[in-house]
C-alpha cells in the first residue's frame, strides 16, 4: 500500500459507483483513509492479533478496513451479508470480535438483534457505512464509518509516526485473515491465512499470467470468499490495478459492459449465467441475427480447437474468423462487459466443457483455477495455449502436487494455511508434514491435474461403477432452463437427479 501510494498517487485505485456516477479513489487517498481508520481502531482499542468482523457488500469501507486492522498486527474476518444468522453468530463468537465494520442497516439490525439475544457478548462497537435508516438509533456502540475517519485523522495529526512503527513491527508470517469455509453446516471453519500466503499466491500467479496496473477488475463477488481476496487484495496490491465496486447486484451486468475489466475471476455460476443471457437473447432474436451467430460462433469454435491445438489459422479460417469477429462475435463479448477481458479464470468447482467451449469461441480465453481456501484459492491453473477442457491445468510456480492414497489430492506450497483457528483437531487431518490434505480424488494426464470430485463424494452404482454426481450436475446446469441440480443414487440401480427450473428463463420461452 505505501509503495503503490508513493509510486501511483493520484492514480485510481478504487472507484465505487454511486447514484450512476462513478466515484473515484486515488492511491495516495486510498492509503490515507486506511491510516485513518487503523488510528481510529486503535483509540477503540482494537490490540495485536484481534479480529476484525466485517459484514456487508464490496464496497472500498470493506478494503480499507481490513487493511487497517493489519495495519495494526491485527486480523479480519469477512462475514457473507445473505450469511445464516447462527453462521455469523458462531464467527463472532468463535473469533471473539469486540468490533464490527457492518454495511448497513438490515446487517445492524441483524448483530443488534443478536446481542440482544446473548449470542454475541464479544461484541462492543458496530462500525456503519451506509447510515441510511440508522440515523435515529440511540445504540452508544454504533458509530458511524466517518465519523471513524474523523477521529483517526485527528489522533493521526496528534502521532504521525506512531502507525509507522506499528506497521514496521508486523511480521511476514503474521496472521492476515480468517477466511471461512465452505461447508455442509452451520458452522464453518476458519481457515487462518498469512500475510506470507497470501503475498505468494498473488506473486507466483502473477508470474505465470502477468498482471499490470491496467488490468482493471470489477468486484461484484462477496469479499468474504477466498476467490475474491485473491484478486481484490493479494493481486490488486502488488500489481497495482483499479478495483471497481458496482452500484448494486442488479447493475453488474452494465457495469461490466461500461468499465469493460481487464481481468475476471468467478465461480462457474457467473460463467454459466452468462452463457445462459445469451442463449435467451437468441432465443428472442430474429432469423438473420440468430443465423448470423450461428455461423459466426461455428468458425469461432473452429478457430478455438485450433488455438487450443498448437495449429495455426489458415488463409480462409483466418478471413471468416475476421468477418465472424466482426458481425458476431465481438457484439457477444460487448453485450457480456468482456470485450477487454484479458484474464479470465473459473475456479471453486468443476465448469463443464461446452461453456470452455462457449468462451473460447468467442474470444474469451477462460482458464481453470484449482484451490481451496486453505491454499489460499489457487495451486493450478491452465496456462495460456495449454488450455485442456477436462484438466484444471498444472500446479503455480513452487507448488509441489502428489496423488496420495485413496487418488488424495496432496499439495504444498508457501501458501499453505497455518491451520484452523482454534481447531487443533482439524488443522492435524489437514496438514501433515506440510502437506495440504485437500479431500479431492483427482489424477494426473500428461502433467495435468484431473479432478474427479471430493473423496468422499464419488458415488458407485450398484454395478460398482464409479461416477462424480457434480459431473453430471454440472452437465445439467448448462441448459439455459436449469437453475440447479442435485444428483444422487449411490449403491441404486440407476441415477436420479432432482432439477430446479430457471424460472426467468422458462417463464420466456412459454411466453413465446
Amino acid at each position: 500500500m505505501a509503495r503503490n501510494a508513493a509510486t501511483r498517487g493520484e492514480q485510481v485505485a478504487l472507484q465505487e459507483k454511486r447514484y450512476g456516477i462513478w466515484q473515484a479513489t486515488s492511491w495516495a487517498a486510498y492509503q490515507a483513509r486506511v491510516r485513518s481508520v487503523a488510528h481510529a481502531l486503535a483509540e477503540l482499542g482494537f490490540e495485536t492479533d484481534e479480529v476484525l468482523a466485517i459484514l456487508g457488500d464490496n464496497r472500498p469501507e470493506w478494503v480499507i478496513s481490513e487493511l487497517a486492522a493489519q495495519s495494526l498486527g491485527g486480523i479480519s474476518v469477512g462475514l457473507y451479508p445473505d450469511g445464516v444468522v447462527e453462521e455469523v453468530e458462531h464467527v463472532l463468537s468463535h473469533a471473539g470480535v469486540r468490533i464490527v465494520v457492518a454495511e448497513d442497516q438490515e446487517q445492524v439490525d441483524k448483530l443488534l438483534a443478536l446481542r440482544e439475544q446473548g449470542g454475541i457478548q464479544s461484541v462492543e462497537r458496530i462500525v456503519y457505512y451506509d447510515p441510511h435508516g440508522l440515523e435515529l438509533y440511540e445504540d452508544g456502540g454504533l458509530i458511524e464509518f466517518t465519523e471513524l475517519e474523523r477521529r483517526g485523522e485527528q489522533r493521526e495529526r496528534e502521532r504521525r509516526a506512531w502507525l509507522d512503527d506499528r506497521v514496521a513491527a508486523g511480521d511476514v508470517d503474521d496472521l492476515a485473515i480468517l477466511c471461512t469455509t465452505s461447508g455442509t453446516t452451520a458452522k464453518p471453519k476458519l481457515a487462518m491465512l498469512t500475510h506470507r500466503n497470501l503475498l505468494s499466491m498473488g506473486r507466483d500467479l502473477i508470474d505465470v499470467d502477468p498482471i499490470g496496473a491496467s488490468d482493471e477488475f470489477v468486484s461484484f463477488l462477496p469479499l468474504a470468499w477466498i476467490g475474491e481476496q485473491m484478486t481484490a487484495i493479494a493481486c490488486s496490491l502488488q500489481a497495482g490495478f483499479a478495483l471497481s465496486f458496482p452500484e448494486d447486484s442488479s447493475t453488474i451486468q452494465a457495469d461490466l459492459r461500461e468499465i469493460g475489466p481487464r481481468m475476471m475471476f468467478s465461480p462457474p455460476r457467473i460463467w454459466e449465467s452468462l452463457v445462459s443471457s445469451v442463449q435467451v437473447r437468441l432465443d428472442d432474436a430474429g432469423w438473420l441475427k440468430r443465423k448470423s451467430f450461428g455461423w459466426g460462433f461455428e468458425i469461432g469454435r473452429r478457430a478455438a480447437e485450433a488455438r487450443l491445438g498448437g495449429q495455426p489459422l489458415g488463409p480462409r479460417l483466418r478471413l471468416a474468423h475476421g468477418l465472424a469477429e466482426l458481425v458476431a462475435l465481438r457484439p457477444v463479448r460487448e453485450q457480456l462487459g468482456l470485450t477487454r477481458i484479458r484474464r479470465a479464470y473459473t475456479g471453486g468447482a468443476p465448469l463443464g466443457p461446452e461453456v470452455f467451449a462457449f468462451f473460447h469461441a468467442i474470444g474469451v480465453n477462460l482458464k481453470q483455477i484449482y484451490g481451496q481456501t486453505e491454499i489460499c484459492g489457487i495451486a493450478v491453473l491452465h496456462r495460456d495455449g495449454e488450455v485442456r477442457f477436462n484438466t484444471v491445468g498444472t500446479p503455480l510456480p513452487r507448488t509441489e502436487l502428489e496423488i496420495g492414497p485413496s487418488d488424495e489430492i496432496l499439495l504444498r506450497s508457501p501458501a499453505v494455511f497455518k491451520g484452523y483457528y482454534r481447531n487443533e483437531e482439524a488443522t492435524a487431518e489437514a496438514l501433515d508434514a506440510g502437506w495440504l490434505h485437500t479431500g479431492d480424488a483427482g489424477y494426473l494426464e500428461d502433467g495435468h491435474l484431473v479432478v474427479i470430485d471430493r473423496a468422499k463424494d464419488v458415488m458407485k452404482a450398484r454395478d460398482g461403477t464409479p461416477f462424480s454426481p457434480a459431473f453430471v450436475e454440472n452437465k445439467l446446469k448448462f441448459s439455459p432452463f436449469v437453475q440447479e441440480a442435485v444428483v444422487f443414487g449411490g449403491d441404486r440401480p440407476y441415477v436420479t437427479a432432482m432439477v430446479s427450473i430457471d424460472m426467468a428463463n422458462v417463464g420466456t420461452w412459454a411466453e413465446r
